[in-house]
């Protein structure tokens, strides 16, 4: 039986780097001869010297009248110059005569000056009277006339070698007279992903299985990075059929990059395969990062096997650190450094003290000009939070945490970043429904930080606009108690709509729960959601009216519900883990029990407001958004969704929070 590998020794992204170096020249792979039509993002091989003048000769650059310039230095709109045409020159005609003192010539932009002339009167500072101009401005020697060589001179550098090929520098060569160029080869590389959860996208999703991200994310990276991706399918966890499949593709690509297998669980297989398959075998397993640090480099044969984990936020931050930089040195590409702006870090992070972590972060634009980076939620196998992230910061290895306030460097995914507006709060459906409209005309992001997160971040200045249903436990009303505890200022609170919250079970619920008693007193198998959630402060609510109804502790309560420290972040998540058996109720929407085929014990109506920051309400979409939520449209929508109804004074501003 093979010995399960552990990881020994972790070393840094630079290190690994290092260790490639020493087996494999990083250098373009070889050339090949393209067309222009084929040359778009390729990379020049050779420095491209032109052979010609471009222009070749003297042109006009605009219509009018081929001149000498002598002729017309004293023309004044109350004194014309009066010139005699002697003919016309088209472009790509070759006058046939020469112009003498107080002639001119009618031309064409593009047309080759007639010899004797030096510039061109624009003809709309002329006036043709028969074969007479009259010509009503002077024009300097040289004036509206492209000069030969004036672009590129006979024996000038076009384009240098190792110059990227963009649609102006391929319309350079066309100029030069350039039909074909040599290219660096793209290094072809092999996408592998291993696992058996993994299922294609495209077809119904099985319990127990998710789609494959990776090889497509990765795939559209290498294109990114001037390689030539190819996927090879999903690879099940085993040894027979892994090693089969990376054996072959060794012998046809240049590049293999395969995710997952990376671990040193017993199923995972891909070091015992790539330290039996060939020399030297795994140089690298294991990096001193967070996520990612289950990472494999191998050497097989010359050619290099990178083998990233398995979670998508993990895999693809791994591609930027250390196989980004490979592919492109062997496309002939250049490596750049990400760009990166400076920051601040609206509220504590934690790393881990020994490793360097990589924390994904929103940007958003405060109210003094500065930017705050938004550490965005998920763990390493959330997708979605690279998709609402700008960039990432760094905690080295030798810190614990980056305190609150402090200054951040942000390493940029883009230069594109920053939104038009910013939504923060807690989730909701109809949200998503009402910005549909908006993201035609503008780029809005939406972060599901909770209720509580929502309102902070208005406080902090980071949210245009957050979604809130904080239920006070004193007053046991919602929203502006909790606007007022936490001191929030420069906001104005914008009313919404009720959603309906209750207990989801199981259809034809086989427990016969009626109340939430009764998930205290039937063992059920309950789940709970996240703290700083409106709805978690619901049941929070509920279980200390109950201690307080027993006459009990409230921690006595809390102690007789089987899941109450198992949390889920989303309304969906309770929902999921009730229909596929991890738990027998929760508490959330009416709605989204209805979209999992859930029943329903209603509980109470929740108020969900909007909490508007004072500064974003001169905003044209801000504007907008208030405008379309007391729209008919928006307000017939609510009142046709199972467990939503509008507010009578639904979009307007009720309560103003001054300095």
């Amino acid at each position: 039986m093979y010995k399960r590998k552990i990881f020994h020794k972790l070393i840094t992204p630079e290190e690994a780097m290092r260790k490639i170096e020493r087996y494999v020249k990083l250098r373009p792979l070889g050339v090949e001869e393209v067309t222009l039509e084929n040359a778009l993002n390729r990379v020049l091989a050779v420095d491209v010297i032109a052979k010609v003048d471009v222009p070749p000769f003297d042109r006009a650059t605009v219509d009018g009248y081929a001149i000498r310039s002598l002729d017309v230095a004293g023309a004044r709109e109350d004194r014309p110059v009066r010139l005699k045409i002697i003919g016309r020159v088209e472009a790509g005609e070759t006058p046939q005569f020469r112009v003498e003192h107080g002639e001119a010539v009618e031309i064409a932009t593009g047309a080759l000056l007639p010899p004797g002339t030096d510039a061109v009167v624009m003809v709309e500072f002329t006036r043709r009277i028969g074969d007479i101009v009259e010509v009503f401005k002077p024009v300097p020697p040289g004036g509206n006339v492209a000069q030969t060589a004036s672009d590129v001179m006979l024996g000038e550098t076009v384009a240098y070698k190792g110059t990227l090929l963009t649609p102006q520098i391929i319309g350079a060569l066309a100029a030069v007279g350039i039909r074909k160029v040599l290219v660096y080869r793209k290094p072809v590389i092999a996408i592998i992903s291993t696992g058996n959860e993994l299922q294609q996208p495209g077809s119904p999703l099985k319990y127990g299985k998710i789609y494959d991200v990776n090889s497509f994310s990765l795939y559209s990276l290498v294109i990114k990075d001037g390689g030539l991706p190819e996927i090879l399918g999903v690879i099940p966890d085993s040894y027979t059929k892994l090693k089969k499949v990376i054996s072959k593709a060794l012998r046809k690509y240049d590049l293999i990059i395969t995710s997952g297998s990376t671990s040193a669980g017993a199923g995972d297989l891909l070091y015992r395969v790539l330290d039996e398959i060939g020399s030297p075998g795994i140089i690298v397993h294991g990096l001193n990062i967070k996520p990612g640090k289950p990472t494999i480099i191998a050497i097989v044969n010359g050619k290099l096997i990178f083998g990233l984990p398995g979670y998508p936020v993990s895999c693809l931050m791994n591609y930027n650190l250390i196989v980004k930089p490979v592919i492109r040195k062997l496309a002939g590409l250049r490596v750049e450094e990400n760009s990166t702006v400076k920051a601040i870090l609206p509220l504590r992070i934690f790393g881990e003290k020994g490793r360097r972590t990589y924390v994904p972060v929103a940007l958003i634009r405060r109210g003094d000009g500065k930017w705050s980076a938004y550490p965005v939620g998920g763990d390493s196998g959330s997708i979605v939070r690279l998709t609402r992230s700008d960039g990432y910061i760094v905690i080295p290895e030798n810190i614990s945490f980056i305190e609150e306030n402090s200054e951040v460097t942000v390493h940029l995914f883009s230069s594109n970043f920053g939104t038009d507006l910013n939504f923060m709060g807690s989730h909701c459906p109809m949200v998503e429904k009402l910005f549909e409209i908006f993201r035609e005309k503008y780029n809005v992001r939406l972060l599901n930080i909770g209720s509580l997160g929502g309102l902070l971040a208005i406080k902090r200045g980071e949210a245009d606009i957050a979604g809130i249903h904080l239920l006070d436990k004193t007053s046991k009303t919602y929203n502006t108690p909790l606007i007022k505890r936490y001191s929030v200022k420069n906001a104005a609170l914008v009313k919404g709509y009720y959603r309906e919250q209750g207990i989801m079970v199981s259809k034809g619920n086989p427990l016969g729960i009626k109340s939430f008693e009764d998930i205290i007193d039937k063992n059920v198998r309950f789940i709970n959601r996240n703290k700083g959630s409106g709805t978690r402060t619901l049941i929070d609510i509920l279980v200390e009216e109950i201690a307080k109804k027993r006459n009990l502790a409230i921690e006595d309560i809390i102690g007789k519900i089987d899941g109450y420290w198992f949390e889920a972040k989303t309304h969906s998540a309770v929902a999921a883990a009730i229909k596929f058996g991890k738990a027998d109720a929760g508490v959330g929407l009416r709605y989204v029990a209805e979209a999992y085929g859930l029943d329903f014990i209603p509980l109470r109506e929740e108020e969900y407001d909007f909490l508007i920051n004072l500064s974003s309400l001169n905003k044209t979409v801000v504007k907008e958004f208030i405008r379309h939520l007391k729209s008919e449209d928006f307000i017939e929508s609510l009142k046709h969704t199972v467990g939503y109804r509008p507010k009578d004074d639904i979009g307007e501003v009720v309560s103003l929070i001054s300095t």
